[in-house]
């Protein structure tokens, strides 16, 4: 069973780590303030292993000129002598394209691509406190077009 400490701690760890996406807060070990050594990641455009690879990450951001990420509806369940837990969150996650992305689009471009969906993560107890140790992120639906990829990135096909 959860208890409301844990809860609180899981959703203020995410809070943070939506707000260090937007505020572009990558200084120094960043990502092991939310992220085990360990962590796996998978997204849209592919999946992740290690904190090293948390630089995909910056990389991805800075695609875009800006971005706005909301996370609400968080749900965790932590086993009864909490070590490990699971945790779910709906997101909306706003990116504004960089002018020179508009410019090359046409004037008609649409500034935004806006992404709906949910995140999935695991989670570990650490002597710093609660940490993600895989985390996914599933689109449900998106509106305008996404950022023109390098050729070496494909996207996944959702099954």
């Amino acid at each position: 069973m959860t208890t409301q400490t844990d809860h609180i701690e899981i959703s203020m760890l995410i809070s943070r780590f939506f707000r260090a996406l937007d505020e572009r807060k990558f200084e120094g070990d960043w990502a092991r303030s939310y992220f085990t050594d360990d962590v796996r990641t998978v997204t849209p455009i592919g999946s992740s292993d290690g904190i090293e690879a948390m630089e995909d990450t910056k990389e991805a951001l800075g695609r875009y000129a800006r971005t706005q990420h909301i996370a609400s509806d968080v749900l965790v369940d932590a086993e009864p002598v909490p070590v490990r837990a699971g945790a779910s969150w709906n997101a909306l996650m706003t990116h504004v394209h960089h002018d020179a992305t508009l410019q090359q689009r046409g004037k008609d471009a649409n500034p935004l691509f806006t992404v709906g969906g949910y995140y999935e993560a695991e989670l570990r107890r650490t002597g710093q406190g609660w940490r993600i140790s895989h985390m996914s992120v599933r689109a449900v639906w998106t509106t305008g077009e996404p950022p023109v990829l390098p050729p070496e990135i494909q996207p996944t096909q959702a099954a």
